[in-house]
């Protein structure tokens, strides 16, 4: 039998994976040897039995030594990385992916910007992107088997590893989850990955609903990680001062819905959910990397950075880099 029968069938069995098996088979899943369809049972087959924190972990891993290294461990550290899994499907304005793709077809950014300009970004502006087909070109052998469960409804150890793999290597993370059920999961995976310190949150909208969002609109699910790991809490506007909102004011739309909700925040005109909710979210990141004391003490700074002025000039200098 191949790797992945052998595999498949332990997994349909409910067997877990061991640490050597799970490195073996993310090194064929990222080569061209094996049928797609042996490896769309595979990652079938471990999604029903269910991701082990170490498997996702070990995944991780192997996807992490395969990523093209962009040079930028010095600012590792202390960088923050602010990610959500995606696949919640509640329609919330994304206040981490989605506010960078927002920027990025506003400003003009280059997201096949080569290793070399994103260290300069990192020095200039102090953030970059981190477009993920650039660094993982391993991914190309698993893409079609992916794109195909996917157009089932299916979910894989791939809708986990995207937020797990950034090849920048960041100290710290604000990561968002799709299910509540996926909390612990994922905070026992960063702490097998070593991450020095972070949150993994989730927002319940309804007992049937969630986001991967930390929102004022919902009761926020988080569990820390690292040098934060003492931290397992339910988290609501009204403990951080802020005013709870409808989850209608912190909805997001299509590209140009999405610029004039960023233009009127700005302005000081946007929805006061949206604001508090990327205001609270700025204040989490803050004390994620040790800027404050408690997240209540970062609320005042974040807002007055979106609304005084400091992210508008952002704005402003990341479009004069990359236009340069």
């Amino acid at each position: 039998m191949s790797l992945f029968a052998d595999l498949t069938a332990q997994l349909a069995a409910s067997q877990d994976l061991s640490a050597a098996e799970v490195t073996a088979a993310a090194a064929a899943l990222a080569a061209p040897g094996e049928p797609d369809e042996h490896k769309a049972a595979f990652l079938t087959a471990l999604a029903n039995k269910g991701e082990t924190p170490d498997e996702i972990a070990g995944f991780a891993l192997v996807f992490r030594n395969l990523a093209i290294d962009p040079g930028v461990s010095a600012w590792a550290p202390r960088a923050l990385d602010v990610v959500g899994t995606g696949g919640d499907h509640a329609g919330g304005f994304n206040v981490s992916s989605l506010v960078v793709l927002v920027l990025a077809a506003a400003l003009g950014v280059d997201l096949y910007a080569p290793p070399e300009k994103v260290r300069r970004a990192l020095d200039q502006l102090g953030y970059a992107f981190f477009f993920a087909p650039n660094y993982h070109p391993a991914f190309k052998h698993v893409a079609p088997v992916r794109k195909a469960l996917a157009a089932q409804g299916r979910r894989t150890v791939f809708n986990l590893l995207g937020p797990l793999i950034n090849p920048g290597r960041p100290a710290h993370i604000l990561l968002g989850v799709y299910a509540l059920s996926m909390l612990d999961k994922l905070s026992r995976t960063l702490e097998a990955l070593g991450q020095g310190a972070g949150l993994v949150g989730h927002g319940v909208i309804t007992a049937e609903q969630g986001i991967d969002e930390l929102t004022t609109a919902t009761v926020n699910h988080v569990r820390g990680v690292g040098r934060l790991r003492e931290v397992s809490a339910q988290w609501r506007a009204e403990d951080f001062g802020l005013v709870p909102s409808a989850f209608a004011e912190i909805q997001g739309g299509d590209l140009t819905a999405n610029l004039a909700l960023v233009e009127g925040m700005l302005a000081g005109k946007g929805p006061r959910g949206l604001v508090d909710t990327i205001v609270l979210n700025a204040a989490v990141g803050l004390h994620i990397v040790g800027r404050t004391t408690s997240i209540r003490d970062g609320i005042a700074p974040a807002r007055d950075l979106l609304l005084g002025g400091a992210v508008a000039a952002k704005i402003a200098a990341t479009r004069e880099f990359y236009s340069s």
